[in-house]
């Protein structure tokens, strides 16, 4: 069986936080937006049709946890949840948060602006708050 391994764009466009069940959970290295980015620990998945019907069951629990964990984290306006991979083909899924005062509302986040990095003393803070608001999931 092979083992899994991150996409080295996603290892460096991510901060790891948890290991679920199924996925990885990232948060996105982005200033701008709380985004959070879950990778299924699968080999050679590239498209959601790719997973077993339990993992895709399973999937739809995990964006659920994440989606919650944003809304009682940051409260936006609204969450995005979209599955890509036009330029990373490892199967990833972001869930992101949008507020109606963000730099690309109401259009979407992607190609609108160069991403801006977390500070490191930011993205500390950022993965400890990320922690603590997802350790009631995943188990």
């Amino acid at each position: 069986m092979a083992t899994f391994v991150l996409h080295p764009q996603l290892a460096a466009d991510g901060l790891p936080l948890a290991d679920w069940p199924l996925c990885r959970v990232l948060r996105m290295n982005e200033a701008a937006y709380p985004w959070l980015i879950l990778v299924p620990r699968l080999t050679d998945a590239r498209e959601i049709v790719d997973l077993s019907a339990a993992d895709r069951v399973r999937l739809m629990d995990e964006i659920a946890w994440a989606s919650q964990a944003l809304k009682d984290l940051r409260r936006p306006d609204k969450i995005n949840v979209g599955a890509l991979g036009n330029v990373v083909p490892q199967l990833h899924i972001h869930v992101l948060g949008r507020f109606k005062d963000d730099p690309a509302w109401p259009g979407p986040v992607w190609g609108h602006a160069a991403p801006v990095r977390l500070e490191p003393v930011d993205a500390g803070r950022e993965v400890e708050a990320w922690r603590t608001a997802l350790a009631p999931y995943g188990a």
